[in-house]
């Protein structure tokens, strides 16, 4: 049953995007839904909406960009309580520094192994 909640919760935030970028004639982008959902779930996340939609969807929920944005809000919220204000700012970072440090390892990975057309 997790599996299947899990499937369905990330579809359907995959599905909201794919809409969003077909239905609107090219004017959202592919940069637009990453900002919009990277925003969106930091937002839903500091305001405690985000939280159940994981508790209900496991990994896809978390592993969506939303997701992301959700781990840098609840970072920036618990540092916050523990070093104050410049635990706000670091706090997220903190949080979310090995996916972001994957990224930049596997993007450049990527980039040294493949010829870029551009």
């Amino acid at each position: 049953m997790k599996f299947l909640l899990a499937f369905l919760v990330g579809g359907a935030i995959c599905t909201i995007g794919q809409l969003l970028m077909d239905l609107t004639r090219s004017s959202i982008t592919p940069a637009h839904i990453l900002v919009g959902y990277v925003t969106g779930g930091a937002i839903l996340s500091a305001l405690g909406l985000y939280q159940p939609l994981v508790d209900l969807g496991g990994a896809g929920a978390v592993i969506p960009l939303s997701g992301f944005g959700h781990s840098l809000a609840q970072g920036a919220i618990e540092a916050a309580r523990i070093k104050g204000l410049l635990g706000a700012f670091s706090g997220g970072l903190e949080a979310t520094a090995v996916g972001i440090a994957a990224a930049v390892v596997f993007g450049y990975v990527m980039a040294v192994i493949f010829n870029p057309r551009g």
